[in-house]
């Protein structure tokens, strides 16, 4: 009984090795996306060489680290160019013995771009104009079998499609796109930009003008999001600003509204504490003025842009810019131009005994003089700007410029005119 047990255990253990063996040595297909697979021949190779598995496993291939080899390292010798270099076997290299493994026709390669629908490969007309020299592209460094996906200003620079496609052997990647995107149309992109109507940007209307090429990939690459570009980078030449420069097209710097269809700029209105808020309004300006006299020579395109204090504006800056007594009203004229309804209040200098308090009364000087005539000469615009003791009053400071000895008005020294308590 344990005789007829080991016999039928070492006849299971055999037919186990007999089925593993023939595992191994079935027929290795690889199969590629675009074309016929290629067939190893476990038999005809162990025919060749006696059943002598050794020849290539594992000092060629490794059974348990299976690994993909692209054509190009199959010619550094690795993976089926270990023999087929030429001496033991016919090389892989040599292009008339490619069909020798790759039957069959390779199939046309379909490449679907989001936005731009599909841009197809045609291996038949390739391998018409060259003659079948499949290793025009397939050399390791054109195709290598593990490039990822290629962008169109990376085959402006020559790589894949590239390589040949530059104006000189054929047509070129950078102006042709609907010779290989096949009906297409580019959609028009529109910005949306926060406080202003939306830009729209018409491809239909630009290239009625211009190849593609003009924009890409010098300005911009080929995709739908580039960056963002303000309306200051623009005037400097960048973006659209490249060609909307004046000379060449009207200006990104002229009329906003040839690109923001219906845009109408709100009025700019300036909280300052302790007075009555001034408004800007863009109707007024811009009924007299085009935006390009403001924007952005003198203000940014945005609604805040910094603080500029009537100080400023008495030296040029900001609304004095135009705003300067000779082209339009000073901005150290009349504060009720801008600050309507304005009245500026009674100013108490509280002084320690035994002087006591003092009084300016704005009314009772606006009756002689102007806003301007103090400020911004004697007084910025605000409350509690200086200090000045009365003998900086007596040296002509403060309002000792008025209020002096043969000055305008009475002196300084008369004490009981302001300190009415004293």
């Amino acid at each position: 009984m344990h005789k007829h047990l080991s016999l039928f255990a070492c006849a299971i253990m055999l037919l186990a090795a007999v089925c593993a063996g023939a595992a191994e040595t079935k027929d290795v297909k690889f199969s590629f996306k675009n074309a016929d697979p290629v067939i190893f021949s476990h038999s005809y190779h162990l025919n060749k060489y006696k059943n002598n598995c050794k020849i290539c496993h594992d000092a060629i291939f490794n059974i348990r680290n299976r690994k993909h080899f692209t054509m190009a390292e199959m010619e550094k010798t690795k993976s089926c160019g270990a023999c087929h270099s030429g001496m033991k076997a016919f090389s892989v290299s040599t292009e008339k013995d490619c069909v020798r493994c790759h039957k069959g026709k390779p199939r046309d390669v379909v490449y679907k771009i989001k936005g731009l629908g599909e841009a197809t490969f045609s291996h038949s007309s390739h391998i018409a104009k060259t003659g079948g020299a499949c290793r025009s592209c397939h050399n390791g460094k054109i195709i290598t079998g593990k490039e990822k996906t290629v962008t169109m200003d990376e085959m402006e620079k020559g790589r894949t499609c590239g390589a040949c496609h530059t104006g000189k052997k054929v047509f070129s990647v950078a102006a042709n796109c609907d010779r290989c995107h096949k009906g297409m149309k580019p959609k028009d992109i529109t910005f949306n930009i926060k406080g202003t109507t939306p830009a729209t940007f018409s491809h239909s209307i630009h290239t009625a003008s211009y190849g593609c090429k003009e924009c890409h990939t010098k300005l911009y690459p080929y995709k739908t999001i580039v960056g963002k570009a303000t309306m200051e980078d623009m005037d400097k030449g960048k973006s659209c600003g490249t060609c909307h420069n004046g000379k060449d097209v009207f200006a990104t710097s002229g009329d906003c509204a040839k690109c923001h269809i219906g845009m109408k700029p709100k009025d700019v209105i300036f909280n300052i504490k302790g007075v009555i808020p001034a408004t800007f309004s863009h109707d007024v300006h811009t009924a007299a003025y085009a935006c390009k006299d403001c924007h952005t020579g003198t203000f940014p395109y945005k609604t805040v842009v910094g603080k500029a204090t009537m100080a400023d504006m008495a030296k040029g800056k900001s609304c004095g810019t135009c705003h300067n007594g000779k082209d339009v009203f000073a901005s150290t004229g009349d504060c009720g131009k801008c600050h309507k309804g304005m009245k500026p209040g009674v100013i108490n200098y509280m002084i320690p005994k035994p002087a006591g308090e003092a009084t300016f009364s704005h009314e009772f000087h606006l009756q002689a003089y102007k806003c301007n005539d103090c400020h911004t000469k004697i007084f910025p615009f605000r409350v509690g700007g200086t200090k000045a003791t009365m003998a900086d009053m007596e040296k002509g400071k403060s309002c000792g410029a008025c209020h002096g000895k043969g000055k305008d008005a009475f002196d300084v020294d008369n004490c009981i005119k302001c300190h009415t308590k004293m």
